[in-house]
């Protein structure tokens, strides 16, 4: 079925919301729903509009799946408590973790992921809770590119021939898919979300599994956790679509307390783009970029070796796995 989009110059975001209630409660009628809140622009504007047309039948959940940034669940519960949404955090930690061990390839990975949210987590939420919708922020760019083959996004489920009903035994509500990023960030601002959150970068569904290249051990996991918050710093008062950190898998030669080492390579890559479909890098100065890699080197033990991306989208992607 082909996707009507809402171009961010066409949306009457007054006119969306008030459809989107509209659907989404007609949908839900006096069942219940829940929703998973990543932090990122496209749950945090489904959450919100969920609950602007369910009130209390929308429950949200936040899914610790040991994947996140530093300090992400604490600090996202707290931004909606402020706007009068209960946030319940879920560990999942261990589950993740266990689906992910051992598997390098980067499509098993994002399967793995998929399975465990919407087999293991969500299905379990869904029978605890007695709701019989999830709803979720899919936009029309996870739709054209899983589709296209260009990389297989989490949440995209009907698109692929999976009926949610009959694989988990719930239905997804979609009420962003006519969407792109821009589109849903000039939503999010009509709906009331704070700039730091409508504003916020992507960060994808696999979370920082996909920014580690081979198999996302916990060690390495954690490496690419302290190397994110290093760039992200740094790159906080850049002018960007999206910046992040990339483990690679291979081991580089390298020097410290004057003996040879091998060791870990992080990439970096920083980009300007409207809707992630095409990218370009951004040009940093010199010093910043000798200021990350010192602080990485110096900061994370094991890593050798820092590089920045300068090829485009197309042909590179934004994430590397």
């Amino acid at each position: 079925m082909k996707i009507a989009e809402i171009t961010a110059a066409k949306l009457n975001t007054k006119e969306f919301i008030q459809t989107q209630m509209k659907e989404i409660a007609e949908a839900v009628g006096d069942r219940s729903a829940i929703t998973a809140l990543s932090g990122g622009v496209d749950s945090s504007v489904v959450t919100v509009l969920g609950h602007k047309a369910l009130g209390k039948k929308l429950r949200t959940y936040f899914i610790d799946n040991g994947l996140m940034r530093q300090g992400e669940p604490a600090s996202i519960a707290r931004v909606f408590r402020k706007l009068g949404i209960r946030v319940e955090v879920v560990d999942a930690k261990d589950m993740f973790l266990d689906a992910l061990n051992g598997l390098r390839d980067p499509e098993e990975k994002r399967e793995a992921i998929t399975q465990t949210f919407y087999k293991g987590i969500f299905g379990q939420l869904v029978r605890q809770s007695g709701a019989r919708f999830l709803l979720q922020g899919t936009i029309l760019t996870d739709i054209e590119e899983t589709v296209a083959g260009v990389k297989r996004q989490h949440n995209v489920l009907e698109h692929l021939g999976i009926d949610p009903q009959e694989a988990f035994g719930y239905e997804v509500i979609e009420p962003l898919v006519q969407l792109r990023k821009d589109g849903v960030r000039k939503l999010g601002k009509a709906l009331g979300l704070p700039a730091e959150m409508y504003q916020r970068m992507p960060f994808p569904g696999p979370a920082l599994a996909a920014r580690v290249v081979g198999e996302a051990t916990p060690e390495k996991l954690e490496l690419v956790r302290k190397a994110t918050a290093i760039v992200e710093g740094e790159l906080k008062d850049v002018k960007k679509f999206q910046c992040m950190a990339i483990l690679h898998e291979d081991m580089f030669p390298g020097m410290k307390a004057g003996k040879r080492e091998y060791g870990m390579q992080i990439e970096i890559r920083c980009w300007t783009s409207v809707d992630a479909r095409a990218a370009s890098p951004v040009w940093l100065p010199s010093k910043v970029l000798e200021r990350m890699a010192a602080r990485i080197t110096k900061g994370i033990p094991g890593v050798v070796s820092v590089t920045y991306n300068i090829a485009p989208k197309p042909p590179s992607t934004m994430e590397a796995v």
